[in-house]
Parts: C-alpha cells; sequence; structure tokens
C-alpha cells in the first residue's frame, strides 16, 4: 500500500503560478489589443494613453468600425523609441 501526503496549500500555489504563466503566454500571442488592453499592458490610464499616444498621428492604431485597434507588436516598437526619447530628455513626461 502507498501513502501520499500533500502540502495543500504548496500544491495551491504553484497551480495559480502555473495558471498565470500561461495566461501571460496567452497575452503575449494575442495580435490585436483593445484600447483597455492597451491600457493594461501600458499600466495606464485610459486618458492618459490617450493624450500621450492616441493622439499623435505617427501612433500605430486602426480604426474598425467604432473600434481602435493596436497590433502589439508594433506597439512595443513604438514604445520602446517613445521610452528611449523620454530618456534622454530627462525621464519627465508632459501630459499635454
Amino acid at each position: 500500500m502507498i501513502n501520499l501526503t500533500f502540502d495543500e496549500d504548496a500544491l495551491k500555489t504553484f497551480f495559480l503560478k502555473e495558471v498565470q504563466n500561461r495566461l501571460n503566454d496567452l497575452e503575449q500571442k494575442t495580435l490585436l489589443l483593445d484600447t483597455k488592453e492597451l491600457c493594461r499592458m501600458l499600466s495606464l490610464s485610459r486618458p492618459t494613453v490617450e493624450k500621450l499616444f492616441i493622439c499623435k498621428p505617427d501612433f500605430p492604431v486602426m480604426r474598425i468600425g467604432k473600434k481602435l485597434l493596436y497590433n502589439r507588436k508594433e506597439i512595443e516598437v513604438y514604445i520602446n523609441e517613445w521610452s528611449k526619447n523620454v530618456i534622454k530628455k530627462g525621464g519627465q513626461v508632459e501630459c499635454d
């Protein structure tokens, strides 16, 4: 006869961590983002995202019907370049 014992808290922690890792992987594979997902990706409020990015003519956005969509890879490139420029200017961002 085999007797197995489990630490339920450790098992629950492991399970939740693995689920979160898989959700993160799925999120990274998402090609198009809506504005809510973009805000979450950038950890910024919608008004801030609109002021800093969406209103800029060179920001990679497309409108399908009434919905704004963003290509994840293009956004990553844009934000990387934008952040380099912000750092060069002393790290201060002005929200117009």
